[in-house]
């Protein structure tokens, strides 16, 4: 190994690779339980765990390889990695695999690719890119110019539907752009235009989307209905209590009361089965990795790095959020999974492509000149 190797080595992020790995082990634990059904032969699972460690390995392949290279040369694929995404968001849409209503998923065979997942890593890279040339405080010219990048993806998202995803992205975009900075003539209109618009994006909801909004306010009203979900993971996670009912042992899960309990409820088994205290375990370690993400930030010694970095702990810190809240009763339900701990192959094979991304930027933070 070069002296060259030998530098860029001894500024690896161990930290960061060992939270994601941790929490990544602790989900398979989680969706082992999770695959599971309590029947009058005893318990029986499904393959789900089986699944997820298989796209682990490839996920950590894929870490691997982000690793390798100088993240700079990423701002020559945007481009062409945007037009890609396009293309398979308007594929998905017409001829994509449908479940539960939504088409949001590409048959190939031996896997089902989801776009969306491809989508926010694409934005990512391409709003990075164009905030590393600006380089200043963006007037509303330089934010329209960002938002146009952003619309097109978003909407087609949006249509699939996946009304969740799309504003997942725009609250990624919003954090990556007060990062970055906003002109103080533009970050005030901002704020006194939200009460204005925000009654008036209620009128352009479709129905099932203002469902959701009154069922949060009050799941009751249909608890065997619209408000099924919200009141199923309110019971699980309570009656976890402070040390849980035991691994293996819950019974809104295990008796199928539970909806998507391997997917966007994922978080309500780990609280009815190791309660509150596994709770806070597994918050803690979200923190101290999202912690990690911030350091990366701050030592990046380039804008693309420094913005990159600052868009993928957006990009964590929303899933986090919005998955604990809904499954909390905080927020209404959408479907968003928890990173490294839901089940899901593209999920998996991005969140360990983000972490290598981040690698890559802390081994590099000593190589290049202040941009």
């Amino acid at each position: 190994m070069s002296a060259f190797d030998r530098r860029l080595y001894s500024h690896f992020n161990w930290t960061l690779l060992a939270l994601a790995l941790i929490i990544f082990a602790f989900g398979i634990i989680n969706l082992y339980s999770a695959s599971s059904l309590r029947l009058e032969q005893g318990v029986t699972t499904v393959v789900y765990y089986k699944k997820q460690i298989l796209w682990g390995v490839f996920g950590i392949i894929a870490m691997s390889i982000c690793i390798v290279f100088d993240y700079r040369h990423l701002k020559n694929l945007t481009i062409p990695l945007y037009v890609i995404t396009i293309i398979l968001l308007i594929w998905v849409y017409f001829f994509g695999i449908e479940i539960g209503g939504s088409r949001r998923w590409i048959d190939f065979g031996i896997i089902h690719f989801q776009p969306t997942e491809l989508a926010k890593i694409t934005i990512l890279f391409i709003i990075a890119h164009y905030l590393s040339r600006i380089q200043t405080d963006l007037d509303f010219r330089d934010l329209c110019k960002a938002l146009v990048l952003v619309i097109l993806p978003c909407s087609l998202i949006i249509l699939q539907p996946d009304l969740g995803s799309g504003l997942n992205i725009l609250l990624i975009v919003a954090g990556i752009i007060i990062y970055n900075g906003l002109n103080k003539r533009v970050f005030w209109s901002l704020m006194l235009s939200i009460p204005v618009v925000a009654p008036c994006i209620w009128f352009l909801m479709q129905d099932y989307q203002k469902t959701r909004i009154l069922t949060f306010l009050n799941p009751h009203k249909a608890p065997l209905d619209a408000g099924y979900n919200q009141i199923q993971s309110q019971i699980a996670i309570g009656s976890g209590e402070l040390w849980g009912k035991g691994y293996l042992s819950g019974t809104q899960s295990q008796l199928k009361f539970l909806p998507a309990k391997h997917t966007d409820f994922v978080f309500a088994v780990l609280g009815e089965e190791w309660g509150f205290i596994g709770c806070i375990i597994l918050l803690a370690l979200y923190c101290l990795f999202l912690y990690q993400i911030v350091l990366i930030v701050r030592d990046s010694k380039d804008v693309f790095g420094s913005v990159l970095a600052a868009g993928i702990f957006f990009y964590f810190f929303w899933q986090i959020l919005i998955n604990m809240s809904m499954v909390l009763g905080l927020m209404p339900i959408v479907g968003l999974p928890l990173p490294f701990f839901s089940y899901g192959g593209t999920f998996a094979l991005l969140n360990f492509s983000l972490v290598g991304i981040l690698l890559n930027i802390s081994m590099r933070r000593y190589v290049f000149k202040q941009a």
